[in-house]
């Protein structure tokens, strides 16, 4: 079942790197939602810690993007380019996060970041999972899709499939392949992935036909913003994104996935669990804190200072 084989993945990879790690993250750019990355890795760089104090959640890209410093607070109207309540709600947002300050002046609200923000991404990593290549469905579309666009640093196939040369020669040259194993969590790299061209132009594939394939070109900076927000969402998200059932025959793997005693395996609980299913149970759902998970196991922290709350703090020797 792919969702098991995509949460071992996860496990594995989140005990052998330092990654931060998210499940099913919008991977293009014109049309954000028309290609879906399985798994996202960001490899952090020297700037994690600072990005880490901030806030456990996700910053807003408008407020990242918007033009706003950390020096004199401007006009809200003038810092966003968007209409006035979006505006409005990304600046609630980014205050909840610890990252904006708000301030009223003469009825008009002012902001300005608590903080610059950090350069913390180093690279992107997008994992397509695939266990059973008998059945590809659109596989090869999505990985030229990904080699085209250059969104992420590599790209890789993950595979539970003994990986045959035609196999390869359907892939973009460039999209590394590893053999994956979900029950032993053994990795073995069948083909290195090749760096994609992430600070150059990217050709998206809006649609394709017979006679026919529409395009977009995407600008590095486009792909730049479009790879922050990426690496924003994975930090917010994470890859424990599912509910526990509430099943008395399910229990929790120690890295807090879902396994069902009846069927003997990892489960997809969205679809998978409930009374329809004849091992259900009516109980508890395991008691299993996935933030105190992740906090434990990777460089994300869970309750950060932040840095709103120091700045407060140091009001009072000023």
């Amino acid at each position: 079942m792919e969702f098991a084989f995509e949460l071992a993945l996860c496990a594995t990879l989140e005990r052998e790197t330092d990654w931060v790690l998210g499940r099913q993250l919008g991977a293009a750019v014109e049309r954000p939602g028309s290609r879906v990355m399985d798994v996202v890795g960001v490899v952090p760089s020297d700037g994690l810690e600072e990005r880490a104090a901030i806030t456990s959640s996700r910053i807003p890209g408008l407020a990242i993007e918007a033009g706003v410093g950390v020096g004199e607070a401007v006009p809200v109207g003038d810092a966003f380019d968007c209409s006035p309540d979006h505006a409005e709600s990304v600046v609630d947002w980014a205050v909840d996060a610890g990252f904006l300050k708000r301030e009223r002046r003469g009825g008009r609200t002012y902001v300005r970041q608590t903080v610059r923000y950090p350069n913390w991404v180093g690279e992107l990593v997008g994992i397509e999972n695939k266990p059973d290549l008998g059945t590809p469905g659109d596989l090869e579309h999505q990985l030229r899709f990904d080699a085209a666009l250059g969104l992420f640093d590599e790209v890789w196939l993950a595979t539970e499939s003994y990986v045959t040369g035609a196999h390869l020669n359907r892939l973009p040259d460039a999209v590394g392949v590893w053999r994956f194993d979900p029950e032993t969590g053994e990795r073995e790299t069948i083909r290195e992935a090749s760096p994609l061209a992430v600070d150059e132009p990217g050709v998206e594939l809006l649609a394709e036909a017979p006679l026919q394939t529409d395009v977009a070109l995407v600008s590095p900076a486009e792909k730049g913003q479009r790879r922050r927000r990426i690496a924003e969402r994975a930090w917010g998200k994470g890859w424990r994104t599912y509910e526990l059932p509430s099943c008395a025959r399910c229990s929790a793997t120690k890295d807090g996935r879902p396994y069902c005693g009846f069927y003997e395996e990892v489960v997809d609980p969205a679809s998978d669990c409930g009374p329809d299913c004849p091992g259900y149970a009516a109980g508890d759902a395991p008691d299993v804190e996935a933030e105190a998970l992740r906090d434990e196991r990777t460089p994300w922290v869970r309750d950060p200072v932040g840095v709103a709350r120091r700045q407060s703090g140091l009001d009072r020797f000023s």
